[in-house]
């Protein structure tokens, strides 16, 4: 394993220079990152949070950091929502546009503009919490190398009634880039945020080490979308940390379509009496996709609700790896949590591999966790053939049924429809093969 870590530590021969007119304090923090980075063993075969995971993927020595590019047209193809009340577009991590129509009470801005005009505030909130799924090591180089993203900021009893909507392009052969999203929603109040990462070409190499805070404050709701449609020879490390307070909600919901390789973990913190979260996903992978999703659903203070639900439905020599713990801590009573990862196995050549668990230090709870993966029955084609329809379209009907089941979740019919529409496309593509 030694030479895995000179591969990661190739990515970037030396400490990244934190430009001049950002705060001390966030020069200070990339510097202990890069510290951290370089001192942090990478994973190796045997480390529990690295169970069923391909190793090999680690090796980033190869990437490396890139202008934008083809800025005028990426920005023609950046269509999401037809009107958001926000949208902002990052090409290399660089911003080559935004728009805004957003109330008055709202901080929507470019991260690097943020830190200038708000440092206080985006320090009392950035990477608070402890990356604790088994990639510390690439958060470190994460905040090392975090040169922009999103901030976003609604202040105490303001309502956002659109979506901010936020475009990452990677253009280039062998690019890197660290797109970094941060939200935080002040008392009884409501936002919802779409990220879409997308390759300007299908066929050059890319990597993208993804972070995003979310913080949701009192009585509020905060809802939040990624869409990862990357082409199929780029790799994601994509790690989401959520906080909820005293009677606030928070959904999250990621859509994996592309990438070769994707590792995503997502840690939710429920600290206050009253909170909420909802973790859900859909993964379809096919050829030789692996998705890797690790979980923590944390119930920090008592009479707090969680629910996660992942969904994966698996084509051809493609593999998921699900490991989701719920923890209760000491005192967190009347805790109500429910873990749910379900795979459709749509070739006899894919592999899931789930392992769900519990972890209770409290009395009066309710809990409860499991794990299902089946093929489509021969009932269910042979009542669609009965009625006209191609055996490859019913498959096809049938799984894309299941995904919806999570999507309704969201409870917002246009960003139902945008999920959907990046779903359609992963099925037409996938049924441009069978044919």
């Amino acid at each position: 394993m030694p030479a895995v870590l000179e591969n990661i530590s190739s990515l970037l021969e030396t400490a990244p220079a934190t430009p001049a007119y950002l705060p001390a304090w966030f020069a200070t923090r990339q510097q202990a990152a890069w510290q951290r980075f370089l001192a942090t063993p990478a994973p190796k075969r045997g480390d529990e949070t690295w169970r069923f995971s391909s190793i090999k993927q680690l090796d980033f020595s190869s990437f490396r950091k890139a202008p934008a590019a083809g800025v005028n047209d990426l920005i023609a193809r950046s269509t999401g929502l037809e009107a958001p009340a926000a949208k902002l577009i990052f090409v290399n991590d660089e911003l080559v546009h935004v728009e805004s129509h957003l109330p008055e009470g709202v901080i929507c801005l470019p991260l690097a503009e943020a830190l200038v005009s708000h440092s206080d505030l985006v320090q009392a909130h950035f990477m608070k919490q402890e990356t604790r799924l088994g990639s510390a090591k690439f958060a470190a180089l994460h905040e090392a190398s975090l040169t922009n993203g999103l901030f976003v900021h609604v202040s105490d009893k303001t309502e956002v009634e659109g979506t901010i909507e936020i475009h990452h392009w990677i253009a280039g052969e062998n690019t890197v880039i660290f797109p970094h999203t941060l939200v935080v929603t002040g008392k009884s109040s409501k936002v919802r945020v779409v990220d879409i990462f997308r390759s300007a070409e299908d066929i050059q190499p890319g990597l993208a080490i993804a972070f995003n805070d979310l913080c949701a404050g009192q009585n509020s709701k905060l809802d939040y979308v990624a869409i990862q449609a990357f082409n199929e020879v780029t790799r994601v490390i994509q790690i989401n940390e959520t906080a909820t307070f005293r009677d606030a909600s928070a959904t999250s919901l990621l859509l994996n379509t592309g990438a070769s390789w994707a590792r995503n973990e997502s840690l939710s913190r429920l600290e206050g009496p009253g909170s909420r979260s909802d973790m859900l996903s859909v993964s379809i992978p096919a050829h030789e996709q692996e998705y890797d999703q690790r979980t923590f659903q944390h119930h920090v203070s008592e009479g707090a609700y969680s629910d996660l639900l992942y969904k994966n439905s698996l084509y051809d020599e493609s593999r998921t790896i699900f490991s989701g713990l719920i923890f209760v801590d000491e005192g967190a009573h009347h805790t109500d949590a429910y873990q749910t990862c379900r795979n459709l196995l749509m070739s006899d050549t894919c592999e899931a591999n789930s392992m769900p668990g519990l972890e209770i230090n409290a009395d009066q709870v309710k809990c409860s966790h499991g794990s299902t993966s089946s093929q489509i029955s021969d009932e269910e084609i042979f009542y669609l053939r009965a009625r006209g329809i191609p055996p490859v379209n019913a498959r096809q009907l049938i799984a894309r049924g299941f995904s919806v089941d999570v999507l309704e979740r969201l409870k917002n019919d246009e960003i139902e429809e945008l999920v959907l529409r990046f779903i359609d496309e992963k099925f037409a593509h996938i049924a441009s093969f069978v044919a």
